[in-house]
């Protein structure tokens, strides 16, 4: 038997925050890739300290669903899991190349543990962005005309945050799908505020790598792209700003096709998945973005 955990950083002040995991996570168990699918959370329950507890299987194939890697993923996981031996080192990663690492579990040592890198930083995520844009603009086609920003938190704190953010901008680029691609941060320099005065494209995309939607894609974006003086009286999609419009997609994280990637990774860990991400970009086709 293999087991499938999900574990996502959750919210006590946003009920919304884990919907995009809860949602995932069913459309995988709905593929019947593993025999279990289960979800666990730093900030709500069920909590990762004692999700693997939860799981009869063997083999179990834990996901981070976190854009970056950092202390997060490098720490709180692995310490709340009680993952035996483990090192950061191990991973051998330059901030974006993570994969896996197999560890016994110490409260379940009957249980082997195959803990992935995030989800932000898998090549795959590169195709959810695109599809965002998709979404936002309903055009399968959007490129020829438009120009693409991909967001980040951005931080000093941890310099993996913007590189993930790089990462995939230079991704999407050199697709030579968009007019242009331009990687913005919240906290650093070039600063979403100033979105307009990247682009000469009239439409302009906007998708924020974060997991789910919250204060930061709901509230602070919008105003500080000048979408709306107060995000409590909502804006258009698009709205016109400085002469552009701005196609404002919110949260990457609840795209349907993010499953996509929690799959990518598991299976890059040498998860059985059959034929389960064929049918899952299938499916996420027809259906609504996580938490529509």
């Amino acid at each position: 038997m293999q087991a499938l955990v999900i574990v996502a950083h959750g919210s006590h002040l946003n009920p919304d925050s884990s919907t995009p995991t809860y949602d995932h996570a069913d459309t995988i168990r709905e593929v019947g890739a593993f025999d279990e699918v289960r979800t666990g959370f730093w900030k709500e329950e069920p909590s990762i300290r004692e999700v693997l507890r939860t799981v009869e299987s063997d083999e179990v194939y834990v996901v981070p669903l976190f854009i970056s890697e950092g202390y997060f993923t490098e720490q709180v996981i692995p310490r709340e899991l009680r993952l035996d031996g483990w090192d950061v080192a191990d991973w051998d990663s330059d901030g974006l190349s993570a994969t896996h690492v197999t560890l016994p579990a110490g409260d379940v040592p009957e249980k082997t543990v195959h803990y992935c890198g995030p989800v932000g930083t898998h090549e795959a995520m590169t195709d959810v962005i695109v599809r965002r844009a998709e979404s936002v603009t309903e055009d399968p086609d959007v490129g020829d005309g438009f120009g693409l920003a991909v967001v980040g938190h951005g931080t000093e704190r941890n310099e993996n945050s913007a590189k993930a953010i790089e990462y995939h901008a230079q991704r999407v680029r050199d697709m030579d799908r968009f007019d242009e691609v331009q990687a913005l941060y919240m906290d650093e320099d070039p600063e979403v505020d100033d979105v307009t005065d990247y682009f000469d494209a009239d439409d302009i995309v906007v998708v924020p790598l974060f997991v789910a939607d919250g204060f930061h894609t709901q509230e602070d974006i919008p105003e500080d792209m000048g979408l709306t003086d107060d995000y409590r009286t909502g804006y258009d999609v698009p709205t016109e700003v400085d002469g552009h419009r701005i196609w404002y997609a919110g949260a990457v994280g609840t795209e349907g096709l993010m499953a996509d990637v929690v799959l990518e990774r598991a299976a890059d860990a040498g998860a059985d998945i059959g034929d389960a991400l064929e049918v899952v970009r299938e499916r996420t086709r027809k259906t609504p973005m996580a938490g529509d």
